[in-house]
């Protein structure tokens, strides 16, 4: 680590220092000499061991740092005991993600590990500083509740949160998802087909795309009712457009000798669109199917807020909003995160599996 990363180095050593020379060693002499021997650790090694050691240190100084701020009862913490340390786990994360990520692994495992752990260890560092923060600035749980009362409540409404996902996710967003994708592709197909279609259709298609959701989604529940019908009915109009757009591009994407070499060999349209221009295709339907994965979960949970069952997403954040239980608000954020990223990994599953001969997927 050159530049930014020795100035980045000195400075997480002189807070380092800092916390050391404002702490106690008399009241806590473990913290003290941890404090050391960051500042000694960051400054003398630079390899991704010390990586792990330094995130060692930033656990056992993380740990210290919301166990005495929760005893705090005057809710003002003083900038040795608190923020000093605060600021010296993030930048002590900081350094150890810099280090795991500037690593060149030489086997496929510590690849693939190296893809893992760096994400978790930014998310953790994220969420302990999240924590930290809102206890130390004692700020109210109405404007930002603490991720551990979230994850309590998360844990004590897990069925609730169950009938909402299947509700929300499967019902509403998976079946419109479903529809809206698979309407989408065969329109595509129509629309290479025809030419009429490619300059009628598409213009018209633009024209809903740019409808605004919050406009749409209360006429289509009053059309299909207030069940997950008409959620799905959102979802289709929302994910339909983009998935067009994407499908008709890839159609073109075969090159043009490809195509006179279909000619050549005397090839029908169905011959050369399964052999040459589907598999041509593929990454930028994927594309789309990818893109439309993070619209389905919006709209299904947008469509909500205009009329849904006593079950959903959407109606159980409307609902705890009004009563402000915003551990319940948080909780159902989380689900739907947590729902819309295995969505999109599992496409992204599909599309490596489909699209292995791509260079994108070879180069990785």
């Amino acid at each position: 680590m050159i530049g930014r990363g020795r100035m980045l180095q000195g400075g997480t050593a002189l807070v380092a220092l800092l916390c050391a020379g404002l702490s106690s060693p008399v009241a806590d002499p473990l913290l003290t000499m941890g404090y050391l021997g960051v500042a000694v650790c960051i400054l003398v090694f630079r390899s991704v061991w010390q990586a792990f050691v330094i995130l060692g240190f930033a656990g056992v100084v993380g740990l210290r740092v919301l166990t005495a701020e929760a005893v705090d009862t005057t809710g003002v913490v003083a900038l040795g005991a608190g923020l000093l340390p605060v600021a010296l786990v993030w930048l002590m994360a900081w350094i150890s993600v810099t280090l795991i990520a500037d690593a060149r692994p030489e086997t496929l495992w510590h690849q693939r590990l190296q893809r893992l752990v760096v994400p978790l260890i930014f998310g953790a560092t994220v969420l302990w500083l999240w924590q930290a923060l809102v206890v130390a600035l004692g700020v109210s749980p109405v404007i930002l509740p603490q991720p551990s009362a979230i994850a309590a409540k998360f844990a004590s409404a897990l069925p609730v949160l169950w009938g909402d996902f299947v509700q929300t996710f499967i019902k509403g967003a998976l079946t419109g998802y479903v529809m809206g994708c698979a309407a989408a592709f065969v329109t595509a197909l129509a629309v290479d087909r025809s030419p009429f279609l490619q300059r009628g259709l598409l213009p018209v298609g633009n024209f809903v795309a740019a409808l605004p959701i919050v406009g749409i989604a209360p006429i289509l529940v009053m059309w299909f009712g207030f069940d997950w019908q008409s959620k799905a009915a959102v979802v289709v109009v929302m994910v339909f457009f983009p998935m067009l757009v994407n499908t008709v591009e890839g159609l073109k994407a075969a090159d043009v000798l490809q195509r006179d070499l279909m000619a050549t060999y005397s090839a029908s349209y169905g011959q050369s669109l399964l052999k040459l221009r589907l598999p041509a295709a593929m990454p930028f339907v994927f594309n789309g199917l990818k893109i439309c994965t993070t619209l389905a979960m919006i709209g299904a949970i947008v469509a909500e807020f205009f009329g849904s069952p006593t079950q959903g997403m959407g109606f159980r954040i409307s609902t705890e909003v009004g009563r402000l239980g915003l551990d319940m608000v948080w909780a159902e954020i989380a689900v739907a995160a947590l729902a819309g990223s295995a969505f999109y990994a599992g496409v992204a599953v599909m599309e490596k599996g489909v699209t292995f001969w791509h260079p994108s997927q070879r180069g990785r």
